[in-house]
C-alpha cells in the first residue's frame, strides 16, 4: 500500500506541477505563455521576463513530469522547491501563511510534499525503483 500511496502523491503533485509550467512555457491551460508570464516577472522584479518566465515554465513542467514517473526523483524535487522558494520570495511571502490572502500556505505544503519525497524515495512503482537509481 505504501508504494500506492507514494505513486498518488507523485501523479498528483507531478501533474498539477507540469501543467503549472506548461502554462508558463507554452500557454497551455489559459496560461499566459512566456509573453503573458514574463509581463508579470518583469512587474515583481524578474527580469529579463519572458526568457525567465520560458525558464521557469519549462523547469516546472520537467520537474513535475519527472517527479510523476519518480524519475530522477531528487532532480524533480529541486525544479518542484526553487520555484515555490522563488514564488514565497516574490509574490507571497508578504501576504502572510494562509492561502485565502495570497499566503505561503500551499508553497509549503508543495516543498514539504517535494523534499519528503526526494528524502524517502519515490517507491517501487517509480522509474527510479525500475531502473534501481538509488540517491542515498
Amino acid at each position: 500500500m505504501e508504494a500506492i500511496g507514494l505513486l498518488i502523491i507523485r501523479i498528483v503533485v507531478g501533474l498539477y506541477f507540469a501543467a503549472h509550467g506548461a502554462q508558463k512555457a507554452f500557454g497551455w491551460f489559459g496560461g499566459g505563455g512566456p509573453a503573458g508570464t514574463g509581463a508579470f516577472f518583469e512587474q515583481i522584479g524578474i527580469k529579463p521576463g519572458k526568457p525567465m518566465a520560458l525558464l521557469a515554465g519549462l523547469g516546472e513542467f520537467v520537474g513535475g513530469i519527472l517527479f510523476l514517473l519518480g524519475f530522477l526523483t531528487p532532480l524533480a524535487a529541486i525544479l518542484i522547491i526553487v520555484p515555490m522558494i522563488v514564488a514565497i520570495k516574490t509574490v507571497h511571502g508578504k501576504n502572510g501563511l494562509f492561502s485565502d490572502k495570497g499566503g505561503i500556505e500551499y508553497n509549503l505544503v508543495l516543498i514539504a510534499v517535494a523534499l519528503g519525497i526526494a528524502l524517502s524515495g519515490p517507491g517501487s512503482l517509480s522509474l527510479d525503483a525500475l531502473y534501481t537509481i538509488k540517491f542515498w
